[in-house]
C-alpha cells in the first residue's frame, strides 16, 4: 500500500540517521554540558554504549520475523537498550513482522512501547496509525479513533482523516464519514482508492 510504503520510507530515514549521527549527538549534548574530564569520560562511556547498540542493533534485526528465534533476541536486544533508540527502531520492526504474520496482538504491545518511548514524533505518528489499523479490524472503535487521534504530523494528515472515514464508517456515521474523506481527498487528491470509499457512501445512503 501507498502508505504504508510512505510509513517505512520515514522510518528508513530514522534508521539512517541513527545509524550516521547517533554516537555524535550523545557525545555533543554531555559535553556542551562542559569541558571537565567526568562530563568527558562519561560522554565517551556513552558513546560506547551507543555504538555498541548500533552494531547489536544491526545484527538482531537482520532477519526479524524469519523465525521465532530471531525474534526473541530482537526482543531481548529491546528489554537491554531500552534507553536507547535503537529499541523503539527494533521494536517497530518486530510489530511490521508480527502484522504480516497476523499476530496482531503480539504487535499492539511493540507498537505501546514505540508510541510510549520514541522521541521522534514522526516515528510515535507511524506507530499509532498502526494501532488505529489493527484496533479498526477488531473492531475495537473507541481505541481505534483515540490511536488516529493521538498522530500529530501535518503528513499524515490525509492518512489520519481516512482512517477516521473508517472508522466512522463502521459506527455508521455516514456523515462524519464523509467528511473525513472529504478532507482526506484534499491532501490526497490522487488516491483512488479514498474517491471510491466516498462514492461508495452514496450507495450506502441510497
Amino acid at each position: 500500500m501507498e502508505q504504508f510504503a510512505t510509513e517505512e520510507q520515514q522510518v528508513e530515514a530514522i534508521k539512517k540517521f541513527w545509524k550516521d549521527n547517533g554516537a555524535a549527538i550523545v557525545i555533543g549534548a554531555v559535553l556542551g554540558l562542559g569541558g571537565l574530564w567526568g562530563w568527558r569520560y562519561y560522554g565517551e562511556q556513552q558513546v560506547a554504549n551507543m555504538e555498541k547498540a548500533s552494531t547489536e542493533y544491526e545484527l538482531v534485526t537482520t532477519s526479524v520475523g524469519v523465525d521465532d528465534a530471531t525474534d526473541v533476541k530482537v526482543a531481548e536486544f529491546i528489554s537491554a537498550n531500552k534507553e536507547s533508540g535503537y529499541s523503539v527502531l527494533a521494536a517497530l520492526q518486530l510489530s511490521k513482522a508480527s502484522i504480516d504474520a497476523e499476530n496482531f496482538e503480539e504487535a499492539i504491545q511493540h507498537l505501546d512501547f514505540v508510541a510510549s518511548n520514541a522521541s521522534e514524533v514522526s516515528i510515535k505518528d507511524i506507530a499509532n496509525l498502526r494501532l488505529a489499523r489493527i484496533y479498526l479490524q477488531q473492531d475495537k472503535l473507541d481505541a481505534a479513533m483515540k490511536a488516529a487521534e493521538a498522530v500529530s504530523s501535518e503528513s499524515f494528515g490525509a492518512q489520519v482523516q481516512e482512517l477516521k472515514g473508517d472508522i466512522y464508517l463502521a459506527q455508521s456515521l455516514t456523515d462524519k464519514a464523509r467528511a473525513a474523506y472529504s478532507a482526506a481527498l484534499e491532501d490526497n487528491a490522487g488516491n483512488y482508492l479514498l474517491k471510491m470509499k466516498l462514492d461508495n457512501l452514496a450507495s450506502i445512503n441510497g
